[in-house]
């Protein structure tokens, strides 16, 4: 805030992020004052161009978090309309497709296929019917710091020019106070990142680590339409020591998302998930499905794969961290959304306590939030099922293994926890790992980036600086693609990275432009040399149905 003239804005509460966290948050603060008969100001700040703009799940969800927030979902006209029905798993070969018995987490009675984007937007209106404002179009660019309290956050500025100067409409950003911050912005969040460094919330954790999700939506043929139908699979394309596979959900209106999740601790530099999703469509048993069809979205984001054992402290002077920038996702199961909503209402209630009892100050911690969290079912979930994820760090039969030994035998009660690996320090050098020939899309079930982007409806006005900057240039060239190949241009799924040949040599193009905040760059980058960071709010991708 030193010599920059800006708006100032004071709010009670500041939630960061408008998706299922936050916005559960929003929806829980408000509902305590209102029984209270209290006034609570109550802010979501969130950095898409609208609710919901930037959310990109499955996504089959359990409803007992919304059930606890909003017991009225249904009568309300929450968008929740498709029971999962019949529930498949399969092991794929290039040809061919064994069934295999659905593990006990996969299960989904009861549960429904949604898109988690309208789920947002839908919830953004319950929060605001009930007295929360609700700020999209707003990134919040870094904390307010006061004291060693975060007090805040600074909304990044408007209008400035590729060189970092003034342009002719700059505004400067707004500085948002409040006298608690909930921070909720999803996987690999940068303000989350900064906190997590600055006040040192994952000493004593392992290491986070992520896969990148790549979903596509589809117009299929009403006769091959199945409302409710879930299938996942694993195996074929991805060879047998990288982690990863697919899923397909029959939504409503006759569209299937279908979609292809990779572990980033993969070590084959050559390997494009982008790529790997195009093939996996070409199976006969997905072939089946879309055949005929069009495809109407795209879109990636990474997801937290760490567990348990790599939640960092939830609270940090002044705030906490809720939902996905938490890591509370439970990879067996392939759902978050109810754990991140739970976070949020816990949150929550233990932000009510702390401002009860310090009705004047700011920058104030919720300390019971911890405790609320620990005598939850929701770390008791994810305690359960620590170790199956990392077990795949032996390879897919070995982990597949382990899984059926912890699920049936040991049931999460082992008296052990696995441990992970920075999925940046797995990459194997190009010169050692096995060349990967990707077939030529066919522009009508397998395509290019080009053509993806553009279903993202992504967009970032081309004059503002570059949100993805390099610590030290020269790395791209000198050791990324020295030694790896240059791997930024196979993990991105939409041809941000490329190296391309100049007058000196090659050099990395990055095309800013393209990007769709996924953060597999910021996570994957063998130095981790690429520093993603905010871009102007309303900037990114616009996913309409994701």
């Amino acid at each position: 805030m030193v010599g920059v003239e800006r708006e100032v804005m004071d709010f009670d509460v500041l939630v960061v992020g408008g998706g299922p966290a936050g916005l559960s948050a929003a929806i829980r603060l408000r509902q305590a004052a209102q029984a209270a008969g209290t006034e609570l100001s109550v802010a979501v700040v969130e950095k898409g161009s609208e609710i919901g703009a930037h959310i990109l799940s499955g996504a089959v969800i359990e409803t007992c978090a919304l059930d606890e927030l909003i017991p009225d979902w249904k009568q309300k006209g929450a968008p929740i309309g498709v029971p999962a029905g019949e529930d498949r798993f399969l092991f794929l070969t290039e040809k061919s497709a064994l069934r295999l018995p659905t593990p006990p987490t996969m299960h989904n009675a009861g549960n429904y296929v949604v898109s988690l984007g309208n789920l947002c937007r839908w919830l953004a209106e319950q929060a605001e019917a009930l007295g929360a404002d609700v700020f999209p179009g707003f990134a919040a660019a870094e904390p307010w710091i006061e004291d060693g309290k975060v007090i805040g956050v600074i909304t990044g500025d408007m209008g400035r020019l590729a060189d970092g100067g003034e342009g002719p409409n700059f505004q400067p950003g707004v500085g948002l106070r409040a006298r608690v911050t909930l921070v909720a912005e999803g996987c690999r969040g940068s303000l989350a990142q900064e906190l997590i460094r600055r006040y040192d919330l994952d000493a004593g954790r392992q290491p986070q680590t992520y896969g990148l999700g790549i979903k596509e939506l589809w117009d299929i043929d009403p006769a091959r339409h199945k409302p409710g139908f879930v299938m996942h699979t694993v195996g074929w394309p991805l060879p047998s020591d990288v982690y990863g596979g697919s899923f397909l959900y029959h939504c409503e209106n006759n569209q299937v998302a279908v979609g292809f999740v990779v572990g980033l601790d993969y070590a084959n530099p050559h390997l494009s998930p982008f790529e790997e999703f195009q093939r996996f469509k070409t199976h006969p048993a997905v072939r089946a499905m879309l055949e005929g069809g069009k495809r109407v979205a795209y879109g990636a984001r990474a997801l937290a794969e760490g567990g348990y054992q790599s939640i960092p402290k939830l609270v940090f002077p002044g705030g906490a961290l809720i939902g996905d920038c938490a890591g509370l996702v439970n990879v067996p199961k392939i759902k978050g959304t109810h754990t991140a909503m739970m976070s949020g209402i816990l949150a929550a209630d233990a932000t009510v306590a702390a401002l009860a009892a310090d009705p004047e100050g700011h920058g104030l911690t919720p300390t019971l939030y911890p405790i609320k969290m620990q005598d939850s079912w929701v770390l008791d979930e994810l305690k359960a099922v620590r170790n199956v994820r990392p077990a795949f760090h032996w390879g897919l039969w070995a982990g597949m293994a382990y899984a059926a030994l912890d699920t049936y035998v040991l049931r999460g009660c082992a008296p052990w926890t696995l441990g992970h690996r920075p999925d940046h320090k797995c990459l194997t050098p190009a010169a050692k790992a096995r060349p990967i020939a990707y077939p030529k899309p066919d522009g009508v079930l397998t395509f290019d980036r080009a053509s993806s982007v553009y279903l993202a409806n992504t967009i970032h006005d081309e004059a503002q600086p570059v949100h993805l900057r390099l610590r030290d240039p020269d790395l791209a060239v000198s050791h990324n693609l020295a030694v790896y190949g240059g791997p930024e241009a196979n993990y991105c799924p939409v041809g941000v990275y490329e190296f391309v040949e100049g007058e000196a040599g090659p050099r990395l193009q990055i095309n800013a432009s393209n990007c769709v905040h996924c953060k597999t760059c910021d996570i994957k980058d063998p130095l981790q040399n690429i520093h993603w960071t905010v871009p102007e709010g309303g900037s990114g991708p616009n996913y309409p149905n994701m």
